[in-house]
């Protein structure tokens, strides 16, 4: 049993000649506006500015596209960013922090400026010695 899939879903039918009805809307929309603003003008000359500006803005909306998107989807956006309401989850507010001195000097006699722990002498001289033995382990058995 075979079943017809659709395909093509996503292009949109051309209802009006190459125009589909969005488009169709956005222009029809557009004359009507620009014959409403002639008839309350009743002169050409004046009403030719207003015209020209409502004829661009209802051909951008039929024909114009942005990241393959009609240009309504992103008037859209615009308009909830702008007028939505907004949530913030993080502001950071500076808080003075009280200075403890006591750790402070207590911090500075533990470690040195790089961040290092101080050793006591009897362990570094330790150290020292132990790695002067190895040394001389490594050098005499390197000459034989």
């Amino acid at each position: 049993m075979r079943f017809q899939v659709p395909q093509f879903i996503e292009v949109e039918d051309k209802i009006f000649g190459p125009l589909t009805l969005k488009q169709f809307i956005f222009i029809a929309g557009g004359a009507g506006l620009s014959f409403v603003v002639y008839a309350f003008f009743n002169n050409l000359l004046i009403s030719a500015i207003p015209i020209i500006v409502i004829m661009s803005a209802s051909s951008a909306l039929a024909f114009y596209r942005i990241n393959n998107r009609p240009l309504i989807n992103a008037v859209e956006a615009a308009f909830k960013y702008y007028f939505g309401n907004k949530l913030y989850i993080w502001k950071k507010v500076d808080k003075p922090r009280p200075v403890d001195t006591s750790s402070a000097v207590k911090d500075a006699k533990n470690y040195t400026s790089l961040g290092v722990p101080k050793i006591a002498d009897s362990k570094l001289k330790d150290l020292a010695w132990s790695l002067d033995i190895k040394e001389s382990i490594y050098s005499s058995k390197k000459q034989k």
